[in-house]
């Protein structure tokens, strides 16, 4: 029985995909580095972000890395006037989920402050028993991230459950033996996520909780 519900968050429970994006072609142009197309910036979501500038740019210097960080969160936080917006769905469902006695948390890609930020802006933090982020753990996809979410709540990791929308994220719960629900309105096409065996796709964020209910009931 599934007992903890993990959830990515860019991509999965909010729609900032696009804010990611442009956000990180204007900190690239700033630092006239080489520009990057919408796909290739799409590539990155979910990881650490001096991982992704990495990936980005192979070969960039160490000493970039913090100006493309700074320039990076500037655009993001104040710069971009981007929307970003809960998929329709998630405040309820995260609600009837907890309700139900499911424990959640996040293992995102976020900084610890951006996660703060997004948390309190949305109102969902006192929804998470327990959250983890990129700057204080090992980058997707390694799994430590959920070694770390497994360990602190006790809970085996054949009864956890992690929601996502790229590979990071499914080959990250692959590589801890936790249970795999892929999105498919993400960063990722669905199709890429399918290799990584989820146990459920879903279209739209209230399917997870119809689909629990169906397999297992209400959790105790």
């Amino acid at each position: 029985m599934y007992k903890l519900l993990i959830f990515d968050w860019d991509g999965t429970v909010i729609d900032s995909t696009a804010r990611i994006v442009s956000s990180m072609q204007a900190a690239a142009r700033d630092l006239s580095l080489p520009s990057l197309e919408d796909h290739e910036a799409r590539e990155i979501i979910g990881l650490g972000l001096p991982e992704a500038i990495r990936q980005l740019f192979p070969g960039i210097n160490d000493d970039m890395i913090e100006p493309m960080r700074e320039r990076y969160a500037y655009y993001y936080l104040e710069g971009d006037n981007t929307p970003t917006a809960l998929f329709a769905g998630v405040q309820a469902t995260l609600e009837a989920l907890r309700d139900r006695g499911y424990r959640l948390a996040v293992a995102t890609g976020k900084s610890r402050k951006g996660l703060d930020r997004v948390l309190a802006q949305t109102g969902l933090g006192s929804l998470f028993e327990i959250t983890r982020c990129a700057d204080e753990t090992t980058s997707k996809p390694d799994p430590h991230m959920l070694h770390e979410i497994l360990a602190e709540t006790g809970v085996a990791a054949e009864h956890a459950l992690m929601v996502g929308d790229t590979e990071f994220d499914m080959e990250m719960a692959q590589r801890a033996n936790v249970g795999r629900i892929a999105v498919s309105y993400g960063a990722h096409h669905i199709d890429r996520l399918g290799k990584y065996e989820p146990v459920l796709e879903v279209h739209a964020f209230a399917e997870i909780a119809r689909w629990l209910e169906t397999v297992q009931g209400v959790c105790e």
